[in-house]
C-alpha cells in the first residue's frame, strides 16, 4: 500500500549501539527482503546512539553506498532516545523499528506495517507470547520475559501481550501525538508508549512471530528489569495524576466511544457481581490449597487474596458497572486495593481465631473459615465498590461530552 499523496509510506529505523559485527550483514539483508517483497515506498535509518566501536563507519558508508539507506548519529546513549530522534525527523507515514540482530523473522514485517498504512490500527507490534508465535530461546530469558508481561497486564491493566518484542510501527501522527509524553529514553521506551496508546484508546495490532535469540545480545537484563520496574512505577503515578491527558488524546484519537455506556440496573448489578464472586472466589480457594503448602497459611491467604483482587475489580469495573475507558482507571485500581486490604484483615482475623480456639486445625477446616469470611469479605466488597469505587458522578458524561466537543473544534 502507498500513501495517496505519493510519499514515504514506511520508514524502518533500526538502533545501533557497538553493532560493528553485524551491522553490515543485517542492513544489507534487511535492504535486500523489502527491495522484492515490500511494495510500499521505504527507507531504512540507522539510528546510531554513541557508539564507540567501528559502527559508525560502516553505517556511513552503507548510507552512502545502498539506496534508501540513511545515517543519524547522537553522542548519547539510549535506544528511546533513537527511536525518538528519528521518528521526529521522519516524513513518513508509518514509522516502524526492528532491532539490528533480526531476531524476528521479516517475513511478519508485511503483515506489521499494512493495518497501518490502511489506517485499520495505530500502533502494531509483534509478540512472541501468541499462541501462534515460534520461538526460539533459554528458559531464563523465556521465564523473565513472560513473568515482566504478566506483571504488566495485572498491574497496569493492559491487553497487549509482548511489550519488550524489537518489532514494532506506528502511525506518524499518533507517534506525533505520544511522544511528548514518554519520558524514558531507554529500553522502556516503547513499553511506556504502548501504556499511554492503550489508556488513551488506541488500536493496537498484534501479530504473532518467528523470534530466534540472539545468544550474542549486550543487554543487561537484570538493569533493564530493575528500570522497567521503576518505569511501571513512574507511569502509573502520572496517570493517576493526571500528568499524562489520555482523556485528551482519547478524545482525539481514540476508536472507541468515549461516552460512558448506561449502567446495568441495581438488580443486574447484584447478579453481575455475584458472577464475579464466584468466579473470585473459585480461584481463590484454587491459589490457597497451591500456596498452602510452599508458604504457610497467612502468606497463602495474602498471596491467593492479592492475585484475585486485581482481577476482580478489573471484570466490576466493565462487566458489573459498566465502566469503560481509561478515566479515572488506575484510581479505582487503587481504591480497589484498600477494599481488598479490608478484605484481608477479615479473612486473617478469621485464621487467627481459628488457630486460638484449635491449634491443629486442618488445611480443609482452614479452607472452609476462610471461604465463609471470603463470603463476608465479598458482600463488603460490593457495598464499598458501590457506593465509594465506582460511584456514579452526576457531570461525568457532560464533562467528557464537551472534551469531544473541544477537540473537534480545535480540530477545525
Amino acid at each position: 500500500m502507498t500513501p495517496s499523496y505519493g510519499g514515504l509510506a514506511l520508514e524502518i529505523v533500526v538502533p545501533v549501539y557497538n553493532e560493528e559485527a553485524v551491522l553490515e550483514r543485517s542492513i544489507t539483508r534487511l535492504a535486500e527482503y523489502l527491495t522484492h517483497e515490500m511494495p510500499s515506498t521505504w527507507r531504512i535509518t540507522i539510528a546510531d546512539n554513541a557508539s564507540t566501536d567501528r559502527t559508525p563507519v560502516i553505517a556511513a558508508r552503507l548510507s552512502e553506498h545502498m539506496p534508501n539507506v540513511s545515517y543519524r548519529r547522537l553522542e548519547v546513549k539510549g535506544r528511546g532516545l533513537a527511536l525518538r530522534d528519528a521518528w521526529g525527523a521522519s516524513e513518513a507515514k508509518v514509522l516502524a523499528y526492528l532491532d539490528v540482530d533480526l531476531s524476528t523473522d521479516l517475513a511478519a514485517l508485511p503483515p506489521l506495517v499494512a493495518p497501518l498504512l490502511s489506517g485499520h490500527s495505530d500502533i502494531s507490534i509483534g509478540t512472541r507470547l501468541g499462541q501462534n508465535s515460534r520461538v526460539i530461546r533459554g528458559p531464563k530469558r523465556e521465564l523473565i520475559s513472560r513473568s515482566y508481561n504478566f506483571l504488566l497486564r495485572r498491574t497496569m491493566q493492559v491487553r497487549f501481550s509482548d511489550a519488550q518484542c524489537g518489532f514494532k510501527a506506528i502511525r506518524a501522527d499518533v507517534a506525533k501525538r505520544l511522544l511528548p509524553h514518554v519520558e524514558d529514553n531507554g529500553w522502556f521506551f516503547d513499553t511506556e508508549l504502548l501504556i499511554i496508546a492503550e489508556r488513551s484508546g488506541l488500536r493496537i495490532h498484534e501479530i504473532p512471530v518467528d523470534w530466534v535469540d540472539d545468544p550474542d545480545s549486550s543487554v543487561d537484563i537484570k538493569q533493564t528489569a530493575l528500570d522497567d520496574l521503576r518505569g511501571m512505577v513512574r507511569v502509573a503515578g502520572s496517570l493517576v495524576n493526571g500528568v499524562i491527558p489520555v482523556q485528551a488524546i482519547y478524545a482525539e484519537l481514540g476508536r472507541r466511544p468515549i461516552v460512558p455506556a448506561d449502567r446495568p440496573s441495581f438488580f443486574g448489578q447484584v447478579l453481575r457481581f455475584g458472577v464475579v464472586g464466584v468466579f473470585s472466589t473459585l480461584a481463590f480457594a484454587l491459589l490457597y490449597l497451591i500456596l498452602q503448602g510452599p508458604f504457610g497459611a497467612q502468606e497463602a491467604n495474602f498471596l491467593a487474596l492479592l492475585m484475585t483482587a486485581l482481577g476482580n475489580t478489573a471484570a466490576n469495573r466493565r462487566f458489573t458497572f459498566g465502566i469503560r475507558g481509561p478515566e479515572r482507571l488506575f484510581t479505582q485500581q487503587l481504591q480497589g486495593l484498600i477494599v481488598f486490604l479490608l478484605a484481608w484483615s477479615i479473612t486473617s482475623s478469621s485464621l487467627l481465631v481459628l488457630h486460638a480456639a484449635y491449634p491443629d486445625s486442618t488445611p480443609n477446616l482452614e479452607l472452609l473459615i476462610l471461604t465463609a469470611a471470603n463470603i463476608l469479605a465479598t458482600l463488603m466488597r460490593f457495598v464499598l465498590l458501590r457506593l465509594w469505587v465506582f460511584k456514579v458522578r452526576q457531570n461525568t458524561e457532560r464533562v467528557t461530552v464537551l472534551a469531544v466537543q473541544a477537540v473537534r473544534g480545535a480540530a477545525r
